[in-house]
């Protein structure tokens, strides 16, 4: 009865003991845990504070519009950048400003009449003609009927001239248009006195 008392009792201690010790074991490798830093999770305090310092300090200055200024980039005022507003380039904001004519030089402005202004051209650049044209609209042997037919053509708007010559010993009155500085004013003139069946005659004089 002694020997079993004994057993049990000794039994009993040895479980205490083993708990103590399980315990004591599990104390030590949770402390062991705590103290040792993992790997990828733990990082030095310091290394992170001063990359996240410099990360900011890059971010700062970081502009969005450097690529456009090209190799010499113009900085944005303190405002904008302070504002977060983008500062484009003079390229790219609105249209292109218009051209400024050259002090001294007047605008060049298109004409109203290009036509007109080809045919003046063309007229200056043409030698001058050397002769003078008139257009005789008959030659009468009564002063009368010079005047009758010089105030026909009035009517018709055409203002004609009657001046004297001698003829084989006879005055002749003739009825003159003219002088035209050119040959197509006097075909024009005698172009007008064939539609109302006036006969006339194309005069060429020297000037």
């Amino acid at each position: 009865m002694r020997q079993t008392g004994k057993q049990w009792g000794g039994t009993f201690l040895g479980f205490i003991v083993g708990v103590v010790v399980g315990l004591g074991a599990a104390l030590a490798v949770a402390v062991y845990v705590t103290k040792v830093p993992i790997p990828f999770i733990n990082r030095p305090a310091g290394s992170s504070v001063e990359k996240e310092a410099a990360e900011s300090e890059k971010n700062r200055n970081w502009d969005p519009n450097a690529p456009l200024y090209g190799k010499n980039p113009a900085r944005p005022a303190s405002g904008a950048s302070a504002t977060g507003s983008v500062v484009l380039p003079p390229a790219v904001v609105g249209r292109p400003s218009p051209a400024v004519p050259a002090p001294g030089k007047p605008e060049a402005r298109p004409s109203a009449d290009p036509l007109g202004d080809l045919a003046k051209a063309r007229s200056a650049a043409a030698p001058a003609d050397p002769f003078s044209y008139f257009l005789q609209a008959g030659a009468f042997r009564s002063a009368d009927d010079a005047e009758a037919q010089r105030a026909k053509l009035s009517l018709m708007g055409m203002e004609a001239k009657v001046t004297e010559r001698d003829q084989a010993g006879r005055t002749v009155y003739r009825v003159r248009l003219g002088p035209f500085d050119r040959k197509e004013a006097a075909e024009n003139a005698k172009t007008r006195l064939d539609a109302v069946n006036i006969e006339s005659a194309l005069v060429r004089v020297q000037r």
